[in-house]
């Protein structure tokens, strides 16, 4: 049956896919393992998976950590600078922060990541206001040019000084390299912004994953018949065209992580949650990310590997504690992570050759982990195999293997409050009258010590929560994003210039969505005005909505301003920049699971450990089989082929119309 539209995520152990048709009442899901160095034949596999052809997929949305795991390892292409002259070394001073304040033996800041023979200096100088203060002869623009194609790099970038406000010769270098390298990245283009430091990484980490990036969707559209439509999730939680993306890679920095999150705010939205903490706890990492009103905030400040990226992406907050993170004892105690088991061998409870106790080896000693079930049909868990590798750990700490696996759980849950605290506290927000959305294959087994541990008392487990992300992108819509530097004063604002960049981004973000053939009434324009007091360092984001003039802005400024640090002392202002974003709207909703018109009934019993002592008989239940009115009190398990949730005592489940579980404590 031709027709499917697919997502699917490759992530650092596992690959998930979802598959929905619009004949087909239930979707198509499944897992396997990831192949770091065939991810296209990951693809090939996932399909092959749920029992679909390349030619029954009439759309292929795809999330990947390709290139943030290539910017993550250093795996960069060797790129050449080309910045304005005097500049060449900004990305070697970088900012004044350290890495770690205290340590010494810590290097204070990265390495830069353009060696000094390949920073090419250009003549010519722009002011901030975009005024020509210096020209650039040809002369100066050819030899710039022919320097960077001595080097040798098959990637150049190009950071001119204040290029955001006027990029001509940043384009007339561009023009000489033009056919003379195969990539090149414009500052003006990837990130056109002030901060000079920010932009020039942002541009030379662009032209570093460019060939991977380019290549690899290459590849894969090569794989994929072509009538088949393909679609890449970027890091703002939309999709884009694979042209876009290939122009412009950076953007698929934590693409994987921003599909589970879109797929968060879309239940968020349905199910009516005002504040949502999405959490996503797969094989490596944990991926934490605040929805309020059904929206995920945004914020272009995010780093990878302590390097900034500066594009408009999901504030996400990502720590490398997952379900295969292996556990450690050092001077300050146990520790989890961020290295991980990953999916080859994986963790010892797989019975694939895992030597070292995981987070996942401790849920399997809990008996939360059933033995009987094989993950996705393939993995048989062996509870022994977990035991024996703790108990070395166990000896040395001299306690016994069954509170050594509480007290890494309890560790675990301490390091993803912290996580939770970033995302919340750090900006200005009270998550503990949230309600924590999990997922991730290990999400909903943590879901319930999480909350309990951060102060929280409502946890809704999703559909399909096991391969959340691949749901974000069958969910998705197609957007793109940008921010520009505008720097207008409010005491004596320039309403015109607003008004026409307001209308150059749209513009230009609905050229590509109207080439795809959507129709213009159709898009969707949300603006984002930075706006801080004159003098601050950073701004605040300001929904645009029903703002007209000046003053509506103001107040809006201050009202924002207030909520988030709590005051607002009314001084001068100004309006630093501007973010544009537009998108298709869809009219599908997050694919749900329908409940079991029976009530449901455990179908085996087993002993579990929620304290030290004795262990409590547990009964298992089947997702597939809970019924609307199922009120399942804890001690319980639900499981399915891939995800485990687990109700501890003083705690109750119960399933909605559409298959989301809703935990709560019963005192509650």
């Amino acid at each position: 049956m031709a027709g499917w539209r697919v997502g699917i995520d490759i992530g650092g152990t596992f690959t998930d896919i979802v598959a929905v048709h619009d004949g087909s009442e239930t979707p198509r899901s499944a897992k396997v393992p990831s192949r770091a160095a065939d991810p296209v034949g990951s693809i090939t596999a996932a399909l092959g998976a749920v029992g679909l052809r390349p030619d029954e997929v009439q759309e292929l949305i795809h999330g990947t950590t390709r290139v943030t795991n290539a910017i993550v390892e250093g795996r960069l292409e060797p790129v050449a600078l080309i910045a304005t002259e005097g500049f060449e070394d900004i990305i070697e001073i970088g900012r004044q922060s350290r890495r770690d304040l205290y340590r010494l033996d810590v290097p204070p800041k990265p390495a830069p990541l353009v060696p000094r023979e390949r920073r090419i200096a250009a003549g010519g100088r722009m002011l901030h206001d975009g005024t020509e203060l210096a020209p650039l002869a040809p002369g100066q623009a050819k030899e710039a040019a022919e320097r960077a194609v001595a080097s040798g790099a098959r990637s150049v970038a190009i950071a001119l000084l204040h290029a955001y406000a006027n990029p001509a010769h940043e384009e007339a270098i561009a023009e000489r390299l033009k056919g003379r390298v195969p990539y090149l990245s414009l500052s003006h283009v990837i990130n056109p912004e002030a901060r000079e430091y920010e932009r020039t990484i942002a541009t030379v980490l662009n032209a570093a994953v460019m060939p991977l990036a380019a290549e690899y969707l290459a590849k894969l559209r090569a794989t994929l018949p072509a009538e088949t439509r393909l679609s890449v999730m970027h890091s703002a939680g939309g999709m884009a065209s694979p042209e876009a993306a290939s122009e412009r890679p950076l953007v698929m920095a934590l693409s994987g992580p921003a599909a589970g999150v879109a797929a968060a705010a879309a239940v968020a939205r349905d199910v009516g949650e005002q504040a949502v903490l999405s959490f996503d706890m797969g094989g490596t990492t944990t991926d934490v990310a605040l929805i309020l009103d059904g929206q995920a905030e945004i914020t272009a400040d995010a780093k990878l590997a302590d390097q900034p990226l500066r594009q408009p992406m999901v504030a996400i907050e990502s720590i490398g504690a997952g379900g295969g993170s292996i556990v450690r004892h050092g001077p300050g105690g146990l520790s989890i992570g961020p290295q991980s088991a990953g999916a080859e061998p994986g963790p010892a409870c797989y019975g694939r050759g895992g030597a070292q106790p995981t987070v996942c080896d401790a849920n399997a000693i809990l008996g939360y982990l059933n033995p009987r079930r094989k993950l996705g049909g393939e993995i048989t868990l062996d509870r022994a195999k977990a035991e024996a590798v703790f108990a070395p750990l166990a000896a040395t700490l001299g306690v016994p293997v069954v509170e050594l696996a509480l007290g890494v759980l309890r560790v675990a849950d301490a390091t993803m409050a912290r996580a939770l605290n970033k995302i919340t506290v750090e900006r200005g927000v009270d998550g503990r009258g949230a309600t924590l959305l999990a997922f991730g294959g290990m999400g909903p087994m943590h879901a319930v010590g999480l909350a309990r541990s951060y102060g929280m008392s409502r946890v809704l487990v999703p559909a399909f929560s096991s391969a959340f992300s691949a749901l974000g992108c069958v969910a998705a819509e197609t957007s793109y994003t940008r921010q520009r530097t505008l720097r207008l004063p409010g005491d004596s604002f320039d309403t015109f210039r607003l008004a026409s960049v307001r209308q150059a981004l749209a513009e230009e973000l609905q050229a590509p969505l109207l080439e795809q053939g959507h129709a213009p009434e159709a898009l969707v324009v949300e603006e984002t005005a930075l706006i801080r007091y004159r003098g601050q360092s950073y701004a605040v984001d300001v929904a645009m909505t029903g703002i007209g003039t000046a003053e509506d802005l103001a107040a809006a400024f201050e009202a924002r301003h207030e909520a988030l640090f709590g005051f607002a002392s009314g001084e001068a202002w100004e309006l630093l920049g501007l973010r544009v974003r537009v998108r298709a709207p869809r009219k599908a909703r997050i694919p749900g699971a329908p409940a079991s018109a029976a009530p449901a009934r455990p179908f085996a019993t087993d002993p579990c450990w929620f304290a030290p002592g004795e262990p409590v008989p547990t009964p298992r239940y089947d997702r597939a089989v809970l019924s609307l009115g199922d009120v399942i009190h804890g001690p319980a398990i639900v499981e399915d082929d891939w995800s485990t949730t687990v109700i501890p005592p003083g705690w109750q489940a119960a399933p909605d119309e559409r298959g989301n579980i809703l935990l709560t404590e019963e005192a509650a």
